[in-house]
């Protein structure tokens, strides 16, 4: 069991929701409540802007911190959900919730494929988007909005971004890479990685470690087998281990390792 002072919030990413039957972070949450800890989710839309999915996560954790009393979370956030929180704690003045705040890649510097993807037509984007934003009505999210998200991952999005959301102290700060080794390391992105490797370098199928270093940031880890962790594996879409081999250092086997070693070394932080 571990001994962590402030319950855990998970903020996810874009593309997917909180379900209750299908959770966006496999085993995750399980393995974190095994040791003990409270785990609560953000629910916010999948392809909402980062001002609005940070106002409702405003509100959502204002509402758990009254229903279960608790004083502050310690926040675990994938992809786009750690740019929501960011704005969240810096914009939105919500700092005195938030203990701790770790990004799981998270595009905190931009992306230098999106800049050169928004170069396409702008009609074409928009009707992608559009695309994205149907489906995702669908799924739940009350005001998805592809277009705008997209362009809040180029590197001019997120200078801007970065200059009017400084971190906030007496929040501690955090950040991790993972990368995948090859096209085939994970179907979904087997166009996409190939891609991104040729126009940012290594990745994890969307994003390099360039894109997403941040403060305290605890370096770049992958797997033992030839697949390495994808974007996907991240958050344990396919509810499975990694490999069969043993863990060496940053090469993980088993995902769930991870988050737990993660928890473990907040908790003795204090946090």
């Amino acid at each position: 069991m571990i001994d962590l002072k402030y319950p855990v919030l998970m903020v996810h990413g874009i593309g997917f929701r909180d379900m209750k039957h299908l959770c966006y972070w496999g085993r995750i949450p399980d393995a974190i409540r095994r040791e003990g800890i409270d785990v609560y989710f953000g629910e916010q839309d999948s392809n909402g802007t980062i001002e609005d999915n940070a106002g409702f996560l405003a509100d959502r954790i204002k509402s758990l911190a009254a229903r279960y009393n608790i004083d502050k979370f310690n926040v675990i956030a994938h992809s786009k959900g750690g740019l929501d929180m960011r704005y969240l704690i810096s914009s939105l003045g919500m700092s005195n919730y938030v203990a701790s705040l770790t990004t799981i890649c998270t595009p905190h510097n931009g992306s230098l494929t999106v800049d050169k993807l928004m170069k396409a037509p702008k009609p074409l984007v928009k009707f992608v988007g559009g695309c994205s934003d149907l489906w995702l009505r669908i799924c739940g999210d009350k005001k998805p909005n592809a277009y705008k998200v997209y362009r809040s991952f180029m590197t001019s999005s997120a200078e801007k971004f970065n200059e009017e959301n400084p971190d906030v102290p007496g929040v501690y700060y955090q950040s991790y890479a993972f990368v995948c080794r090859s096209p085939i390391s994970d179907p979904v992105f087997l166009i996409t990685q190939p891609v991104v490797k040729m126009i940012g370098g290594e990745n994890d199928g969307l994003l390099t470690p360039r894109d997403v270093e941040w403060t305290n940031f605890r370096g770049v880890y992958t797997g033992t087998s030839f697949r390495g962790i994808s974007h996907c594996d991240e958050v344990d879409m396919t509810r499975m281990r990694l490999s069969g081999k043993p863990r060496k250092g940053n090469r993980l086997s088993e995902i769930l390792d991870f988050y737990v070693d993660l928890i473990r070394e907040l908790a003795d932080m204090g946090f």
